[in-house]
């Protein structure tokens, strides 16, 4: 018989905010320290990187590298695949160590994402951002609003969100009856696939399930192997036991075909392409026959997301909002703007701004701070989004007013390109490419209402979308119009840079469940509660009032 857990106390957690975040100002001690955590990565390279299973290195052979995206010739890190038999006992060590994990108290699961985020706010915050800087090509800004504040921001305040899931509790309780709710984990394990743009996603992919007492097996994106890694020997610092989460890179057919197919898969977390989580979802219902349960699927994938202004509104921040919106990290956000639709009384000015914004745009390696972008992911990126900008050339409906070169000798480097169309719905206005590319259709001021009813129907996506309005009644007739066109909404502000605890972020239709990362809603996808009833009186009698006569 298990010894119970004494609980002697109700705990509550500490006060949650967001973690602050640093400038890296020339001369700052942050600019220094971290410049130094770039210095001493660049003298480890290329690292071995293994899989972790059962809180094990297994170096299995099955050898592939993560190159610097800026300097393509450079390998930050070589990593090793696992292969179907160690997917096998990957699965096999989680279940067996599901059992001790699910029955821990949720305040000791609680102190290890909290350390975990300590340690990242302190001692690892420049080595983790050192590793998404050199292995997925962002500034110093963008690793730190995201490897750095963000995956603390997830930690933290999942901590306390869970905290307030678990005090849900029934309202009413009849006369000698105590009723109440329990948040289990799911059956099975969960299955984490995390992609190569936020280091903070992967954290959160696998961390999320866990908190809330699931096992998880994560397949981190190849062009982020090594700072997933840095994320998962984070956490086992912080006291996350074996085979909790097992860190499993792969080819997907290996690692997902083993998955999909075992009878104890219990949910998937995934963030990626639309293509693959529409791949994913199939698959599993093709197998939902052999399921112990009905997997939850909860997925963020692709956006085409939009500005749209109105003829009252602020040029400046219309300007300003969509340079950062369009080009900041490469255009390589989920909630990145890629449509715009200007009206036509302020475009001379817009386009006058945009145009001398675009020539204060540095584009170059990361280690060089004063770039504001950098390289795109992959050479199979550059020549996606190249094959877009060269489309465009060719399309007598478009004009590239920006950018449009590019050049892959020693970097994939795309320059930040503005194209203008005549076609609102153009391939470059309907297309994800997730690239420094945004198209600008000009409509006619007087046609407001039309044009928000493009903007709301004209895409499959609905991820993130802004609205640019000084007019109360154009902004209300604009936040109803597009209700359903986007998971997050902005009024005058970017469609980008959702915070944890502030906006919570996803979005519908084919950008993914909606399930709302950065709240409570989503850890309520990672548990299956069970109602209890505890009557106190014992039942003389089985024959209700109504029955006697």
């Amino acid at each position: 018989m298990a010894v119970p857990t004494a609980t002697l106390a109700t705990f509550k957690v500490p006060t949650v905010a967001n973690e602050p975040t640093k400038s890296y100002g020339p001369g700052s001690a942050e600019r220094a320290g971290l410049q130094a955590a770039l210095k001493h990565l660049r003298s480890q390279v290329p690292l071995d990187i293994p899989c972790i299973v059962n809180g094990e290195e297994i170096r299995t052979g099955i050898m592939e590298k993560q190159v610097m995206p800026h300097e393509h010739k450079t390998v930050l890190c070589n990593y090793h695949n696992a292969d179907e038999a160690l997917v096998v006992k990957a699965i096999d060590g989680s279940l067996a160590a599901k059992h001790d994990w699910e029955n821990t108290p949720f305040y000791d699961r609680a102190a290890i994402f909290l350390k975990a985020a300590d340690l990242v706010a302190t001692k690892y915050r420049y080595k983790i951002m050192a590793a998404t800087m050199l292995g997925q090509g962002k500034n110093a800004w963008q690793a730190e609003i995201d490897s750095a504040a963000e995956l603390v921001d997830f930690w933290r305040f999942g901590v306390k969100f869970a905290e307030e899931l678990y005090a849900v509790q029934p309202p009413q309780n009849a006369v000698a009856t105590w009723n109440r709710t329990e948040y289990r984990p799911l059956e099975g394990f969960v299955f984490a696939v995390s992609p190569f743009n936020f280091t903070a996603i992967g954290g959160n992919l696998a961390g999320a399930p866990v908190l809330m007492g699931n096992v998880c097996l994560w397949k981190p994106a190849p062009a982020a192997t090594y700072a997933s890694y840095v994320v998962y020997e984070i956490m086992r610092e912080a006291g996350l036991p074996p085979g909790v989460i097992q860190f499993i890179p792969g080819p997907a057919p290996e690692v997902v075909g083993q998955v999909l197919k075992h009878p104890e898969f219990a949910a998937l977390h995934f963030t990626g392409s639309t293509h693959v989580f529409r791949k994913l979802w199939r698959d599993i219902g093709n197998n939902i026959e052999h399921y112990k349960s009905y997997p939850r699927i909860v997925g963020e994938t692709g956006g085409q997301n939009f500005h749209i202004a109105h003829k009252s509104a602020n040029v400046t921040s219309v300007i300003n909002n969509t340079i950062r919106a369009a080009f900041e990290y490469q255009g390589q956000k989920c909630s990145a703007c890629s449509r715009c639709y200007f009206p036509d009384n302020l475009w001379p000015e817009i386009k006058a701004g945009l145009l001398k914004a675009h020539t204060r745009i540095h584009v170059g390696g990361v280690e060089d701070f004063k770039n504001f972008a950098g390289p795109v992911i992959n050479d199979a990126s550059f020549k996606k989004v190249k094959s877009y900008i060269d489309w465009a050339k060719d399309d007598t409906d478009s004009e590239i007013i920006a950018g449009g070169t590019y050049d892959d000798s020693v970097g994939y480097y795309i320059q930040p390109t503005i194209i203008v169309t005549s076609n609102p719905k153009s391939r470059t206005m309907m297309e994800e490419i997730f690239g420094p590319v945004v198209t600008i259709y000009v409509y006619k001021a007087s046609e407001y209402e039309k044009t928000l009813d493009l903007v709301a129907h004209s895409s499959a996506y609905a991820l993130t979308g802004a609205l640019f309005s000084q007019d109360r009644y154009a902004t209300i007739l604009g936040a109803n119009m597009l209700r359903h066109a986007s998971g997050n909404f902005y009024i005058n502000d970017k469609c980008t840079g959702a915070v944890v605890g502030q906006q919570p972020f996803s979005g519908g239709r084919a950008s993914g469940t909606n399930d709302k990362a950065g709240s409570a809603a989503i850890l309520s996808r990672f548990v299956s509660p069970r109602s209890i009833k505890e009557t106190f009186v014992d039942l003389d009698d089985f024959v209700y009032p109504s029955n006697l006569v």
